[in-house]
């Protein structure tokens, strides 16, 4: 199992910790504990460390470290704290329906919402995660090395991150994360099943994104990690990728588009899903550590530098907007506005329908 960049330099371990989900203030807490215990009210929720944000129809939900869950119903202009059953730090929130909702985080943690958000239900952690994988390795007829590592994973405890999740047709749902987890579940987070078996990762690397166009799902990992599914993760298959750097952002577009990014700036783009790259150059050559797509057309992209970045056809170019502080997120809102998440908390920003500019 692979080192949580142990060998980085500062500036990158900072990004890393950022992306697992772990803040300073976060990164020692023993999840068990936090596993048990909710969340507390914070005084000033919006100045946490936030990860990830999604809408539930006009609802705007925000997670992020000690389990804090943000709602705001006027756009992004207010923000009250919701109850959270857990004080584990969330990384990923996404709805399928402005009613349903899933979120993923820290201790193997997964929580469900069918009022939009104003409520939230622990349907997984780490202790039962490792469990299950257990449960797969030994009913494979896994090789050794897979069901020790197995037992190691019951024997650590639920001290490993879920870092991202997929909706599929509902109520299916796909979580991955750190050290290759990936769970399945076909109802909604009842029940759940180990996929680590069915993954190309033999190294048990970390799983950062995943993402979805139709029954087309791609993986994408630390050092060039890369999967792709053509059957709605039936099955899935390795792809080559154009560099041996992690990725932290991905999106799938229409008409097999894929755009990557990752350490030292890296952007890829794909236009026949994965089989082949061409390197987009980029005038911010920083670690890329979020994605997002814009309504008026494009990407967005966002740096550990602070920089805003737009995608438009096959060109990068910088956005003029306040330097943003450590972004893990970004989330279009309505009225040509951009929410964007970090260490720093919740920055609000006015961009024009053409997103070349902002205050």
């Amino acid at each position: 199992m692979s080192p949580m960049g142990k060998h980085l330099p500062p500036a990158r371990r900072l990004v890393l910790a950022l992306l697992l989900g772990m803040s300073a203030s976060t990164q020692a807490a023993p999840a068990a504990g936090a596993l048990e215990r909710p969340a507390v009210m914070a005084k000033a929720p919006q100045r946490a460390a936030l990860l990830s944000a999604a809408l539930a129809g006009r609802r705007v939900i925000a997670v992020g470290e000690r389990g804090i869950v943000l709602a705001s119903d006027d756009g992004g202009r207010s923000w009250r704290q919701v109850p959270s059953p857990v004080s584990v730090t969330l990384t990923t929130v996404r709805f399928a329906t402005p009613m349903d909702g899933v979120a993923v985080g820290h201790g193997g943690t997964v929580l469900t919402t069918q009022d939009g958000g104003a409520s939230w239900q622990l349907r997984l952690d780490g202790r039962r995660l490792a469990a299950l994988v257990r449960e797969e390795a030994q009913a494979a007829g896994a090789t050794p090395e897979a069901v020790r590592d197995a037992e190691r994973l019951v024997a650590d405890g639920p001290d490993k991150p879920l870092l991202d999740v997929l909706l599929l047709d509902k109520p299916r749902l796909l979580a991955v994360g750190a050290f290759g987890l990936a769970i399945h579940s076909a109802d909604g987070g009842q029940t759940w099943q180990s996929w680590m078996s069915r993954l190309p990762n033999p190294k048990g690397l970390h799983w950062h994104v995943a993402r979805r166009d139709g029954d087309a799902l791609l993986l994408a990992g630390e050092q060039g990690l890369l999967a792709r599914s053509d059957d709605g993760g039936q099955s899935f298959r390795p792809l080559a990728s154009p560099y041996k750097g992690s990725w932290f952002a991905a999106e799938m577009l229409p008409q097999g588009r894929i755009v990557l990014a990752g350490l030292r700036g890296q952007v890829w783009q794909s236009v026949d899903r994965g089989d082949s790259w061409t390197l987009l150059p980029n005038p911010v050559p920083a670690t890329i550590t979020t994605m997002s797509p814009w309504p008026a057309g494009g990407l967005l992209l966002a740096s550990q530098s602070g920089a805003l970045l737009r995608l438009q056809g096959d060109r990068l170019q910088p956005v003029p907007t306040l330097p943003l502080a450590l972004p893990a997120g970004l989330l279009p809102l309505p009225e040509g506005r951009l929410l964007a998440l970090g260490l720093a908390g919740l920055q609000v920003l006015s961009l024009p329908s053409d997103g070349k500019s902002a205050p």
